[in-house]
């Protein structure tokens, strides 16, 4: 395997793993690319690994998907929950504001804060549920919460289990509140990457679909065993290796 094809194979390993569990994509990707120059660290393979855990949230949640078509309350409150960070997001894309926050001491302090807010957060009581309480004032709270997920080192996954948690929301419910709001997040991700690629005239290759495959891979088994251990374990083992990786983030900025 040459080496332009491990480094994709590494990148959508991280991108498939750290999408959807509370330790944010966007750091270790970005991380990676300062830290290690990767060659094959570009647009067209940033879109593929979008679009991989794109497919793999479409995947896995198809049937869920499917009934929203008989179910309008819970396509509305995945509307309202992803309106926000939609919006800013786009101002901060369009501004080119957002490629201010991409430095590994803002990833470090992030990585660190909102690891530490995720531990309290998972200390609430539980008294809701997903199907029960629900509700468009809970689901805006929670989208509202996302639009820190802009912030590298923040954690998309990890602000919204964050803010489910807060709400009383049990962390399987919170897990999958993540995973639907991860669907028009990504897809925004996904299309505003297609309209760079288009403006600049590249075109797919063989590795970019490669990197698609293989984060459509890591993301889809990131998904099943996720959900799994939130049922079963508290997120504490996400908030030290959060506590850790900051630390030796401070080492490399303040050294």
């Amino acid at each position: 395997m040459s080496l332009i094809y491990l480094q994709t194979l590494i990148l959508s390993l991280i991108q498939g793993i750290s999408e959807f569990i509370p330790v944010s994509s966007s750091a270790h990707l970005i991380l990676l690319s300062k830290l290690s120059n990767f060659s094959s660290s570009s647009l067209l393979i940033d879109v593929g690994l979008h679009l991989g855990s794109l497919l793999a949230i479409v995947v896995f949640f198809r049937k869920d998907l499917i009934s929203f078509f008989n179910n309008k309350n819970l396509a509305l409150l995945i509307v309202v929950g992803s309106l926000p960070v939609i919006i800013i997001g786009f101002l901060l894309y369009t501004s080119n504001l957002i490629y201010y926050f991409r430095n590994i001491e803002i990833i470090a302090w992030s990585t660190l804060f909102f690891g530490i807010l995720l531990y309290f957060a998972d200390n609430i009581k539980v008294t809701k549920k997903f199907n029960e309480n629900l509700n468009i004032k809970n689901i805006l709270i929670i989208g509202l919460f996302q639009i820190l997920a802009l912030i590298p080192g923040v954690s998309r996954s990890g602000i919204v289990i964050t803010a489910g948690r807060f709400l009383n929301f049990n962390r399987y419910d919170s897990s999958k509140i993540s995973f639907y709001l991860s669907i028009p997040a990504l897809a925004g991700a996904s299309i505003l990457g297609l309209k760079d690629i288009i403006n600049q005239n590249l075109q797919f290759n063989i590795l970019t679909i490669f990197a698609v495959f293989l984060s459509f891979f890591f993301s889809y088994l990131t998904i099943k065993y996720f959900l799994a251990f939130t049922k079963k374990f508290s997120l504490k083992i996400f908030v030290y290796y959060r506590i850790i990786l900051a630390g030796l983030l401070f080492v490399i900025v303040y050294s």
